[in-house]
């Protein structure tokens, strides 16, 4: 039968009507997308550990005076990447790299702000019933985490060596996707709400898209390690390793399981291995649902999910060849979001 039976709130919209809770998420999904790729920007750029200090309460304001600004600028030479790296920089070349780092930080404040505001109107008008309400704590909650875990991921380049762990950078901008991906899921859940019974052409793909999902998560974690440790600045040719499939570097270390986290060569060997998986597992989706009798939204998200895969493996070896150039490098960021924007899509279509 082709009937299904709603399990939906009768408070929410039928799919396809306008919601003011919905589109509120849906901006800041916006917002988060682009804070992810500031993010990108600030670390590609090597400006994320301009700023030494962190003041969430009072920490709006730029320095406004010179003795502000040479106070700041004294404070960042007590650092290891100014003592390591930048001895001698003037204060017009410190200025260049705090203020991207000072727009990331401001803008996570925004963030916060553009949640909070319009959470707290919608719960005193009663617009939020108790699965959203909950949803957007947890959001509130992590948003918070995230600002901690920023501020503690910055801290690990600011003791002896001026270089952020890369564990603690994956853990960042993992943080960043899980608060994407669930506002987004929410948003899409009082856009479009779930059925009882999902028709049967389309119910075994719930699991493969799920899989799809989590497997797409752990190759963009495995690129937040390339990033710590500038991996990508190594073996400059695709699609061999200085002439090897595995390079003669790789699995140096002992214990051996370090050499997925802390081995340049390796990690760089593991990214592009669940790469090129990722490639050809939404692939085999796409196919897969072109044949099968899903509804049209899902084969729309499967279409737009291959055409994604398809621009990121290109835009990553374009980025890997020409060394990791800062506009490449952040259009590859963003094209991570977008193909786990149509991961998360497909998902929810086979699901309805």
């Amino acid at each position: 039968m082709n009937t299904a039976t709603e399990t939906r709130d009768m408070n929410q919209p039928r799919q396809g009507a306008f919601d003011p809770v919905a589109t509120w998420l849906l901006v800041i999904c916006a917002m988060v997308f682009a804070m992810v790729v500031l993010g990108g920007v600030t670390r590609l750029t090597q400006s994320g550990l301009s700023m030494v200090d962190w003041h969430p309460v009072t920490g709006w304001l730029p320095p406004l005076t010179e003795a502000a600004w040479q106070a700041a600028f004294d404070a960042y030479r007590q650092s290891p990447e100014y003592r390591h790296i930048n001895a001698g920089m003037s204060l017009s070349g410190f200025q260049e790299i705090f203020w991207l780092e000072y727009l990331h930080r401001l803008f996570g404040r925004v963030i916060g702000i553009a949640f909070f505001v319009p959470f707290a109107w919608f719960l005193a008008k009663g617009r939020l019933n108790g699965p959203v309400r909950t949803k957007c704590v947890i959001l509130f909650v992590l948003g918070g985490l995230q600002g901690v875990l920023g501020w503690y991921m910055v801290k690990s380049g600011l003791v002896d060596e001026p270089s952020v762990s890369q564990y603690r950078l994956a853990a960042h901008l993992s943080l960043a996707l899980v608060i994407y991906l669930f506002a987004l899921w929410t948003a899409l859940d009082i856009l479009q709400p779930r059925y009882a019974v999902v028709p049967r052409a389309q119910a075994r793909f719930v699991a493969w898209a799920t899989g799809l999902l989590g497997f797409i998560f752990l190759t963009v974690f495995s690129g937040a390690l390339v990033a710590g440790l500038d991996a990508g600045l190594l073996y400059n040719t695709f699609p061999l390793m200085d002439g090897r499939l595995l390079p003669a570097e790789a699995f140096q270390l002992r214990p051996v399981y370090l050499n997925f986290f802390e081995d340049r060569a390796t990690v760089q060997f593991d990214h592009r291995v669940l790469a090129m998986s990722t490639l050809c597992l939404v692939l085999a989706f796409w196919a897969a649902v072109r044949r099968s009798d899903a509804a049209p939204r899902l084969k729309q998200g499967a279409n737009f999910m291959a055409i994604a895969v398809l621009a990121q493996a290109g835009i990553g070896i374009a980025t890997l060849l020409m060394v990791v150039p800062v506009a490449l490098g952040a259009l590859h960021q963003a094209g991570a979001v977008v193909l786990l924007t149509s991961a998360l899509w497909c998902l929810h279509q086979a699901r309805r």
